[in-house]
């Protein structure tokens, strides 16, 4: 299953040729991983970080009032961490492929922490089969 975000543009977010900068798209990942990541109903209340951003640009997107979407999926289970990937996009045209490593994090004790059991089981329900990801700990089939 995939988390669909649909992100605003913003005027500040062109560049002088009237495209969205591309450090911009960190910010609309940003968007789409607290959308997702901080519900009501599921969330990771005892906090994260971001260890690594993966972007691959594959083409400008123009300046428009219309949102473009955010698909957001699971690629990657492990311990102490989890990747999101992401596709900016409208239809089939692909704007961006990302990819972000999170590592839950204990602020209190200012150290990094282990996923929760209830955290594991929220995250697996985004688990992409079309992606060629597994779960710490799974076999690979031969």
């Amino acid at each position: 299953m995939r988390h669909i975000y649909r992100c605003p543009l913003r005027w500040a977010d062109m560049d002088a040729y009237g495209h969205v900068n591309n450090v911009v798209f960190l910010r609309y990942l940003e968007e789409a991983r607290i959308d997702f990541l901080f519900r009501p109903d599921k969330d990771f209340k005892q906090g994260s970080v971001v260890a690594r951003h993966e972007i691959d640009y594959k083409r400008q997107l123009v300046h428009r009032h219309a949102p473009v979407d955010i698909e957001l999926w699971i690629t990657e289970i492990r311990a102490a961490s989890f990747t999101l990937s992401y596709e900016v996009k409208d239809g089939d045209l692909v704007y961006v492929r990302a990819s972000t490593v999170i590592v839950p994090f204990d602020f209190e004790g200012q150290r990094p922490r282990r996923i929760t059991a209830e955290e594991r089981e929220f995250l697996q329900e985004y688990m992409d089969a079309a992606d060629d990801a597994r779960t710490e700990g799974e076999a690979v089939a031969a």
